[in-house]
């Protein structure tokens, strides 16, 4: 069912939602439509763990690329958003995304690996906690969740809200909720910022 979320938490939600919608055409023309070496290695972990007869949950589809590779190596992708023109983008490419709420939404499941490259960012911080359990609750035992954040403390807002984590603090989180880091590869980089 729906998640009792705060309203300020929902408020900064909404906002960066808002501003994916009116920034995702450029982004479409500016971002890699092949991941690179260093996402595809991760990606083909995930595979690797899911199985390739495996169920993927992808929160935070954007544009579809990183789909379109899984999905290039055997696993079934469920592909969701929370900005609708990113769903029309890839409907117009002939994909079928949903409309997903990280914060709100039931996740469903169990997947055999969730995918959240650059979506945990935008999560406000008090929310993180609820965020990842709801993930884990989502996961098989020993299903994999590949994440990427931004290194660092505190948080930015512009249009989007963004927060900044230490590597360690998230590893706990994780813990917590049972789930294992088995790696923490620093220097993920589509951008000058370390993720």
């Amino acid at each position: 069912g729906k998640m009792d979320v705060p309203p300020e938490a929902l408020a900064k939600s909404r906002q960066t939602i808002s501003a994916y919608e009116d920034y995702a055409d450029r982004y479409d023309a500016i971002v890699r439509h092949v991941p690179n070496e260093r996402e595809q290695a991760s990606l083909k972990r995930l595979v690797a763990i899911a199985g390739t007869s495996g169920r993927v949950l992808e929160v935070g589809s954007g544009a579809g690329y990183d789909a379109d590779f899984l999905e290039g190596l055997g696993v079934k992708v469920r592909r969701t958003d929370a900005t609708k023109r990113f769903l029309e983008l890839q409907a117009a490419r002939g994909k079928h995304g949903e409309l997903l709420d990280l914060l709100t939404d039931d996740l469903g499941g169990p997947y055999d690996a969730v995918l959240a490259l650059a979506v945990l960012i935008h999560v406000p911080r008090d929310q993180t906690d609820q965020v990842l359990a709801k993930i884990a609750g989502s996961l098989r035992p020993g299903g994999a969740l590949l994440v990427s954040m931004r290194n660092g403390d505190g948080a930015t807002s512009a249009h989007y809200h963004t927060v900044l984590r230490r590597s360690d603090d998230l590893a706990g989180r994780l813990e917590a909720d049972r789930l294992i880091l088995i790696t923490d590869d620093f220097d993920f980089a589509r951008s000058p910022e370390a993720w």
